[in-house]
């Protein structure tokens, strides 16, 4: 039983996200993300994820008043998405519905991890990590299992019992099913350190052809579950930080009771092979990763792993439309790689918010750089910071950068 403070506390921040969400300029920025995603953008577009929000409680706005656990979580999802909205919204678009998550339960794959971590803000989630290596025998690959998906549909009708009490006459109240990503080599990396892993990929690359083999049938026999118990979420308003807006998906004869792996965008990466070269990226990583992207309508591409000499590679994945462009890469090389083809889905360094100093010119120096090269190029272009684990407890820094970008591109 909810109590009634905490239900008029929710309603309250609600009823303001409502408003918002009825604004005439939300699908405007839909209009403008379907333009990019289609490759025949009006402008550049700007989106903010990622955020440090351990430093970012501007003017108490994201101070907690709920008490029931449950309620907070929601609390803390409307306040963000306002401080948000209020400061630095860019192109973010506000929707008029909250995403229930359904009570999936996965087995996983079988392997726990095993490290040590270093922290030094002890308020932030961003942490060291050294991994303890768990494959080094024959006998260790078959610690990777199929995964088992199972719903508790008790446990989802209750969570969609409060969002209603919640929400109903604000907001609409959609069940949530998995939203799938493609990452074969994170997990390995969290299996075996970085290092032992690349090391092993030169010593013993028939062993490492069978662990990744093994974790990626392992993958598509958990998708293969999701689509058949109908576990899958809706087509997406965000795909790994961007916005998924287009026209060309759900994929014809979808069933929203039961959305497939075609009807979504799906995200790879493969981050420990930023030092690895075109060959044994192609043979490690791309030859794994597009027996599951194939299977999806869409695909955005890359993290922070430098891609600008690896596009001929990349090109060999089914269904890319985004790739990404870290803060390492070329961007001359990346912008005449990528041309009109894809989206050049640019990642600003976070650092800059770091020193002591924040230097406004050099963003504006920065960002504009982007711009002109992907103009050249042809390259339709966006703009997605994030990976921000700190502002230095400086939120208005963040305000800015978003002001800057959105001059920059014209928005």
């Amino acid at each position: 039983m909810l109590n009634q403070r905490d239900i008029a506390i929710i309603r309250g921040l609600a009823a303001r996200v409502a408003e918002i969400a009825a604004m005439p300029v939300q699908e405007e920025k839909r209009r403008l993300w379907r333009k990019l995603n289609a490759l025949n953008p009006e402008r550049p577009m700007v989106m903010i994820d990622q955020v440090c929000w351990n430093e970012m409680n501007y003017g108490g706005a994201l101070n907690i008043e709920c008490e029931d656990p449950e309620c907070q979580a929601y609390e803390g999802h409307l306040r963000r998405l306002l401080l948000q909205w209020d400061h630095f919204p860019v192109d973010m678009v506000v929707e008029p519905f909250i995403l229930v998550p359904k009570a999936i339960h996965n087995t996983g794959f079988g392997v726990g991890v095993r490290e040590q971590i270093a922290v030094t803000d002890p308020t932030n989630a961003v942490v060291g990590h050294k991994f303890e290596n768990q494959f080094q025998t024959e006998d260790d690959l078959e610690k990777i299992q199929t995964p088992r998906i199972s719903h508790d549909t008790d446990e989802t009708a209750r969570r969609m019992a409060v969002a209603h009490e919640l929400f109903d006459g604000l907001l609409e109240v959609r069940a949530s099913g998995c939203d799938p990503y493609v990452s074969l080599w994170d997990p390995i990396s969290t299996w075996m350190g970085v290092e032992n892993a690349l090391y092993t990929l030169i010593d013993r690359p028939d062993y490492m052809h069978r662990l990744v083999g093994r974790l990626t049938d392992a993958y598509m026999a958990m998708l293969d579950q999701l689509e058949s118990q109908g576990l899958l979420c809706q087509p997406q308003c965000l795909i790994h930080c961007t916005g998924a807006y287009t026209d060309e998906l759900p994929a014809p004869g979808y069933d929203p009771e039961r959305p497939r792996t075609q009807d979504l965008w799906v995200f790879g990466l493969a981050q420990m092979f930023s030092t690895v070269s075109p060959t044994t990226f192609k043979e490690f990583e791309v030859d794994y990763a597009s027996r599951i992207c194939g299977r999806f309508g869409l695909v955005y591409y890359g993290c922070c792993d430098p891609l600008d000499g690896k596009m001929a590679e990349v090109r060999l994945i089914p269904k890319v439309r985004k790739v990404s462009m870290s803060p390492w890469v070329d961007e001359q090389r990346g912008a005449r790689e990528i041309g009109s083809d894809y989206v050049y889905s640019r990642k600003p360094n976070p650092a800059v918010f770091a020193p002591d100093h924040f230097h406004p010119d050099e963003v504006r120096e920065s960002l504009t750089t982007t711009r002109n090269i992907c103009e050249q190029h042809g390259c339709p272009l966006e703009l997605i910071l994030k990976d921000i684990s700190t502002v230095r407890y400086d939120p208005e820094r963040l305000f800015e950068w978003s002001r800057i970008a959105m001059e920059v591109v014209g928005g």
